[in-house]
C-alpha cells in the first residue's frame, strides 16, 4: 500500500511524527528512522516544534509535542459534552446553583455546557461564552496543572497567585469570591482525560449571599464528585487522552 498523499512535505512531516511515537529521538535517530536527509529531518522537526507538534525533553531530544494532546482533546469533545448534560443537571439540583463546564481555548475559557438554576437570583453563563483565564475558580483549575512555562505566562495578568494555584493542586478544587464578577462566588474542579491531563473544569456559581465567602466549604464535595464522574466516564469509554 502506498502511504504517499501526493504532498511531499506533509508526508515527510507525518513520518517525523510517526517516528516519535516510539519515544524521544536525537536528530540522528530521526534520520535513521525516517530515511530523510539530515537537513530535511532537522528543518521539519524544528518547524513542527514551532507549532508545538514536536517538543524537546531535558536532554534536547525530539519528542511529541503538547499540541497533539490538545487536538486529541478537541476531537473527543462530543463524548465529553454528551456526558456532561445529566451530570451538570444533577450538580445543579444538589447544590441549588447554576453549573457549568469550561474548556480552555488559547487565552480564554469557553462555557461548553451549562445547567442554570431555574429561578431566583442566579449566575447564568450562556453556552459559548468566552471568559477570561485571569479570574475565576474555573480559570484557576484550567491553569493550575499546566506546563510550567504556560502556567507562568498565565499568571502574568491573573487575579490569583502561584501560591493560590499550589493550594488548588493540593486540594483538588478551586474557589473564587468576587474575582471574576462582583457579588459572584464559584467552586470548580478538574475533569481529567484517561491519561491524567486536565481537559475541562466543572463549576457551580452563584451570589455570594448564598455561597458565602467560603463557597468551597458548601460545594467542593459535590463539584469534585461531578468532575470525577465525568473523568470516570471518559476512562471507561477510552475517551480523551
Amino acid at each position: 500500500m502506498d502511504d504517499s498523499s501526493g504532498v511531499g512535505v506533509l508526508d515527510k512531516a507525518a513520518a517525523v511524527l510517526a517516528a516519535l511515537e516510539s519515544g524521544p529521538m536525537t536528530l540522528a535517530g530521526l534520520v535513521q528512522s525516517t530515511g530523510l536527509a539530515r537537513p530535511t529531518a532537522h528543518r521539519l522537526a524544528v518547524a513542527l516544534e514551532h507549532h508545538r507538534l514536536v517538543g524537546r525533553d531535558l536532554q534536547g531530544r525530539f519528542v511529541l509535542g503538547p499540541r497533539l494532546a490538545e487536538l486529541a482533546s478537541a476531537a473527543g469533545e462530543d463524548r465529553l459534552l454528551a456526558t456532561a448534560g445529566p451530570i451538570l443537571n444533577r450538580l445543579r439540583d444538589i447544590t441549588g446553583e447554576s453549573s457549568q463546564l469550561f474548556r480552555r481555548q488559547g487565552d480564554v475559557r469557553v462555557c461548553v455546557a451549562a445547567a442554570d438554576r431555574p429561578s431566583g437570583l442566579r449566575d447564568s453563563i450562556p453556552v459559548g461564552s468566552q471568559l477570561s483565564m485571569s479570574a475565576g475558580s474555573a480559570a484557576q483549575v484550567l491553569l493550575a496543572w499546566e506546563e510550567p512555562d504556560r502556567l507562568q505566562r498565565g499568571l502574568a495578568n491573573a487575579n490569583f497567585s502561584a501560591v493560590a494555584l499550589t493550594g488548588v493542586r493540593r486540594r483538588g478544587w478551586a474557589q473564587s469570591v468576587a474575582e471574576r464578577e462582583q457579588g459572584v462566588a464559584s467552586v470548580s474542579a478538574p475533569v481529567r482525560s484517561p491519561g491524567g491531563k486536565v481537559i475541562a473544569a466543572v463549576s457551580v456559581s452563584g451570589p455570594i449571599e448564598r455561597l458565602t465567602r467560603q463557597p468551597g466549604r458548601l460545594h467542593a464535595p459535590a463539584v469534585t464528585a461531578a468532575a470525577e464522574r465525568l473523568s470516570e466516564v471518559l476512562r471507561r469509554s477510552g475517551g480523551e487522552d
